[in-house]
């Protein structure tokens, strides 16, 4: 069969996580993926509530159940690093984003297509731009311009998470701060002031900095601040004006997004200017919700913070209670040998079918 053919009628999750491998869908490219799997649930599920906004696909039962459950996964990956092309060895399938997340998106695929047998209604989301910036990000655009569409009482995101819930989310910020010096001829630098030197003494504060490991809902959120960019010098004969140093923090969901810049801003004390580039709320684990207590006992699950920020974090912005998981090793994402098995996608499927009571 071909790709799209794979896609269109495998019930195999290996095989069918292969065919969407097979599309390209490296972010702003996700279109023709969206196109298969829009094709599919139309073919597989025409009596249910799809629609299509951008690259975004969103399929909902309307069962008049007293709850609902948001499921989602993103379609884009990162580019190819010399594994665009699937590969399956026994039960492990080899290529790009097969853990991060298409495997994911397969799972998703076999559950929309026994959505009406739900105990809750449920809401499926395959969306653009999770591995871009936030502008593109089709979560955001859906939120913005149809809430309705991604309204919930619980979401689960099929991350890659081994198996393991990864409650709530860090949340991430990017400040710059910049130092100011004065030009002058690198032959007679007393007349000029190195602004590169001047950063000196805050880049030494950074990496002497240890940070803390935080207990929320007895979850211990290991924070982290990492200089990731300097930029500075003009050229090589003349004493730099200028420096600046991109700073990113990720921190625990017991602190907003203001008092993890204040604390942050603390530590670049010293520079000319500090403005804030990015920034993204952390997403509380919420472990005594309701809905995720019972999603978390379903099997007694084993739970773990989620070191990271992921699009948890724009539900629980929204009052909607969200956690990750998925099938695949986070580890492997992003890397040349991403790789998922068929444990994990089984796995992944029965632990949600259970949940939604569909076996």
């Amino acid at each position: 069969m071909s790709n799209a053919q794979v896609v269109a009628q495998s019930a195999d999750l290996l095989e069918l996580t292969a065919g969407l491998v097979a599309i390209p869908s490296v972010s702003h490219h996700e279109d023709t993926l969206a196109d298969a799997i829009e094709s599919r649930l139309r073919d597989h599920v025409p009596a249910l509530t799809l629609e299509r906004i951008g690259a975004n696909v969103v399929l909902r039962t309307e069962l008049g159940r007293d709850r609902r459950i948001v499921l989602g996964g993103h379609l884009d990956t990162v580019p190819p690093n010399g594994n665009e092309t699937p590969r399956i060895d026994g039960d492990t399938l080899h290529g790009l984003g097969s853990a991060d997340m298409k495997g994911g998106l397969a799972v998703l695929l076999l559950l929309a297509e026994q959505g009406t047998a739900a105990r809750a209604d449920c809401t499926f989301v395959f969306y653009e731009g999770e591995e871009v910036a936030d502008e593109h990000n089709g979560l955001r655009r859906l939120f913005a311009e149809r809430p309705d569409l991604v309204a919930g009482d619980l979401a689960i995101l099929l991350e890659p998470t081994g198996g393991w819930v990864e409650a709530g989310c860090q949340g991430t910020l990017h400040l710059r701060a910049t130092f100011d010096g004065r030009r002058a001829h690198t032959a007679r630098p007393w007349t000029g002031e190195n602004a590169i030197h001047r950063a000196g003494e805050v880049l030494a504060r950074l990496a002497r900095h240890e940070p803390d490991i935080v207990s929320v809902d007895g979850l211990g959120y290991r924070e982290s601040l990492q200089v990731v960019r300097i930029e500075g010098g003009v050229a090589d004969n003349v004493v730099p004006d200028s420096c600046s140093l991109l700073v990113n923090r990720r921190f625990a969901p017991s602190l907003s997004l203001d008092e993890a810049r204040a604390q942050t801003e603390a530590l670049l004390r010293g520079a000319d200017r500090v403005e804030l580039v990015t920034g993204a709320a952390a997403a509380p684990p919420n472990l005594s919700d309701p809905l995720v207590a019972e999603f978390v006992g379903t099997l007694d699950l084993a739970v773990r913070p989620k070191l990271g920020w992921t699009d948890v974090a724009r539900f629980a912005a929204h009052g909607v209670p969200a956690l990750n998981f998925g099938p695949g090793d986070p580890s492997v994402a992003h890397r040349a040998d991403e790789h998922v098995t068929r444990e994990s996608l089984e796995g992944c499927r029965r632990v949600l079918a259970y949940f939604l009571g569909l076996e």
